[in-house]
């Protein structure tokens, strides 16, 4: 069966997309979805501690999402300009690639200027795509100091479709706790509902905590344009799976034990890089690999997800996982249990 576009649409009404994240993580929901029977069962996170044994192996992607987004101001014009930081080309240079708002005002030559006091200067020095631009920031100091005036202008990058500016919530919120290696414009929203109590608790019953690193973009929201799925082009991420991680995740498969994603980053980031004996291979690199059905996953046998809106790559990668009816009729249920979706929604356990 050709899987197309079209067959990833649900009415999900605005009321189910939460704007801001529970008052505490381990408040959120958890709907238990058991992909072979189709069996849902209702709970909150809080008890995600009963689906694990001893042995099993959790699998996190511990990037640090930055405060990517700044405004800046057009030199002459004094025109405000949203500059998204996707990723540092050049750290010598300070080479950037960035994103523009509104970008037709935005030429080769222009001089950027953020910050009351124009603490940071940046060039336009090249065009790379519609909105995107090559930056070149202009700042005598050391890197470090750099990063300080980026960090001290800049907004946690939430999602425009929440609809509001960044809180100091969202500095704390729109972060995992285990969040270790900048790099991340987007947060992997999965890991969003572990709090260290209940990472605790985990790890008393037995279970294995594994770190890798998928450095998130923004492509994966890019919305997808192409009926044909196997047309669609996922930009490029950086990751990381180290040999400790590889080693634990295979002896996890060896012994039977459950190996969970946490995330599609973390699905993405193991299915990028497997032996021909199925098994996890260490790796350093990028990968730009889509995940839709059909789709035989090699690696994690269970995952911790949130609810995804309609026709995203994301949402498209977990009906592979746990089936095109069965995600659909699991949705169904949850917008009339009144699950919240959407980066600081609730979160469904496939297993």
């Amino acid at each position: 069966m050709k899987y197309k576009l079209s067959m990833f649409n649900f009415d999900l009404p605005e009321a189910r997309i939460a704007k801001k994240p529970a008052a505490e993580r381990e408040e959120a929901k958890l709907m238990v979805l058991h992909k072979n029977s189709g069996e849902i069962e209702h709970k909150t996170i809080n008890y995600l501690n009963d689906f694990f044994v001893e042995g099993d192996t959790i699998v996190l992607n511990n990037t640090k999402v930055f405060p990517a987004r700044l405004h800046a101001n057009k030199e002459k014009t004094g025109a405000t300009i949203e500059v998204f930081l996707l990723r540092e080309l050049n750290k010598e240079n300070r080479l950037w690639d960035v994103l523009v708002d509104p970008a037709r005002k935005i030429r080769i030559g222009n001089k950027l200027f953020f910050g009351e006091k124009d603490e940071l200067i940046a060039e336009v020095i090249d065009n790379t795509t519609s909105r995107g631009r090559t930056l070149r920031f202009l700042f005598d100091g050391t890197h470090e100091e750099f990063k300080e005036v980026i960090t001290s202008l800049g907004e946690m990058p939430i999602p425009k479709h929440l609809g509001r500016q960044a809180t100091a919530q969202d500095n704390e919120r729109y972060q995992t706790v285990y969040a270790k290696h900048e790099g991340a414009v987007s947060a992997p929203t999965a890991g969003l509902h572990f709090s260290k109590l209940l990472m605790k608790k985990l790890e008393l019953n037995g279970v294995e905590f594994v770190e890798t690193t998928l450095h998130v973009g923004l492509g994966t929201f890019n919305p997808i344009m192409v009926e044909d799925l196997s047309k669609h082009r996922m930009d490029s991420e950086e990751i990381n799976i180290s040999e400790k991680a590889a080693q634990q995740i295979n002896l996890a498969k060896a012994q039977g034990k459950k190996v969970c994603a946490v995330g599609t980053t973390v699905m993405r980031t193991l299915e990028s890089s497997v032996s021909t004996k199925n098994e996890s291979l260490p790796y350093r690199g990028w990968t730009n690999k889509f995940l839709f059905p059909p789709y035989d996953f090699r690696i994690a046998n269970c995952m911790l997800t949130n609810f995804h809106l309609p026709q995203s790559a994301i949402m498209m990668q977990v009906a592979a996982f746990a089936g095109l009816d069965v995600l659909k009729k699991a949705y169904k249920q949850a917008i009339k249990n009144k699950y919240n979706f959407h980066t600081y929604g609730d979160a469904m356990l496939i297993i």
